[in-house]
């Protein structure tokens, strides 16, 4: 009977625990994806591109918003069950409190574990994937970023500016394009132009006009009547370089341990992703993936606090207030604390010892406070 009431409590939790983070998560997501559609309308990127993108970075968002939405799962279910006296069938059937609050720590470390791993691998890998998209993509929806007057910097080193545009037939007028992408600077005039898509290639089909090629020891200048500039040679302006937060565990810790054994291969070792300046971030990346999750424990026990007084006490919601201020500052704690974690070695040790400490400290207030109860 106890392990069916248990069973209840826990389909109640995580039943409401579930459609919060659905919820919330696609609130944040909607509100991210807006911001995200710099892609298209700068960045030149197609629209199938920038869908597929965002819906990548929504494990990212559920990943963050997990502790918040425990905490608010577990406060909201545990006060519906005070408030329908459903708490006294556990006292009834003798179960405990600390057996209560054991189940519910029990509870939060199959979903810490949950979010180690969505953050050692499922976040790290949907972001990378998303990134790669970008980088394999072709600017697609070029077309739509040319405009009458105004200079285009969707693509790294290349600039194009049109003077006027033909909505009849898509053609251009009077075109300036400074090209800089391939380690020399080389700019074309046309008097006219339009976009062709030749097998999904797009093509700047240019008429009548002038090449300008400068290196460091000479300038070229040659006329032409017709030339094809192949836009499937530049990239967008996106940042396509993986951040740390993209990189996958392995190679996060791959590169902690390398810096360990040998400070002067680090530097060396994959420096695109890798390197002595951003051992910090990658440091605070795996504390966030491995060890910020330990604070889902300290969130159950301080919930389990609601449980000491009944609602007919006087001290019910004075406590009930107490323990949501509480809770809500340990969360910004688990956040400000992982920025400065690395700012120096105490700081490391500090970060390291908090959560564990503070589990420990809170677990034996409950339960002098259940026994004194």
């Amino acid at each position: 009977m106890k392990k069916l009431i248990f069973r209840n409590f826990a389909k109640d939790t995580l039943n409401f625990f579930i459609i919060m983070c659905l919820s919330v998560g696609v609130i944040v997501w909607t509100l991210q994806a807006v911001n995200y559609f710099d892609f298209v309308s700068q960045d030149g990127h197609g629209l199938k591109t920038y869908f597929s993108y965002i819906i990548l970075n929504f494990p990212k968002i559920i990943h963050r918003i997990i502790p918040f939405i425990f905490f608010i799962s577990l406060f909201y279910i545990i006060n519906e069950y005070e408030y329908k006296n459903e708490l006294q069938i556990f006292w009834t059937f003798g179960i405990t409190k600390i057996d209560f609050a054991n189940k519910i720590i029990y509870l939060s470390i199959i979903l810490t574990i949950i979010q180690i791993l969505f953050g050692s691998y499922l976040s790290p890998l949907t972001q990378f994937k998303g990134r790669e998209l970008l980088k394999n993509s072709n600017i697609d929806f070029f077309t739509s970023l040319l405009k009458e007057g105004k200079f285009i910097n969707a693509v790294d080193g290349l600039t194009i500016f049109i003077d006027r545009k033909n909505y009849d037939n898509d053609n251009y007028s009077n075109i300036f394009i400074d090209d800089s992408t391939k380690g020399q600077t080389r700019m074309i005039y046309a008097k006219n132009g339009t976009i062709i898509d030749n097998d999904n290639v797009k093509i700047f089909k240019l008429f009548g006009g002038k090449v300008i090629n400068q290196d460091k020891k000479k300038v070229n200048v040659f006329e032409f009547e017709q030339i094809d500039f192949n836009l499937a040679d530049y990239t967008s302006s996106t940042i396509l370089v993986p951040k740390v937060q993209e990189m996958p565990s392995k190679e996060l810790l791959s590169c902690l341990n390398f810096k360990f054994f040998d400070k002067k291969i680090f530097s060396k070792k994959n420096s695109n992703n890798c390197n002595e300046s951003i051992n910090d971030e990658i440091k605070q990346e795996l504390f966030k993936r491995f060890y910020k999750p330990l604070y889902i424990p300290i969130i159950a026990i301080l919930s389990c606090f609601l449980i000491i007084f009944p609602k007919n006490n006087f001290r019910y919601e004075r406590n009930k207030k107490l323990i949501f201020l509480i809770t809500f500052f340990i969360l910004v704690i688990s956040e400000a604390s992982l920025r400065y974690s690395t700012s120096s070695e105490f700081a490391t040790y500090l970060y390291l010892i908090l959560p564990i400490s503070s589990f420990f400290i809170i677990y034996m207030l409950f339960y002098r406070s259940v026994k004194n109860a």
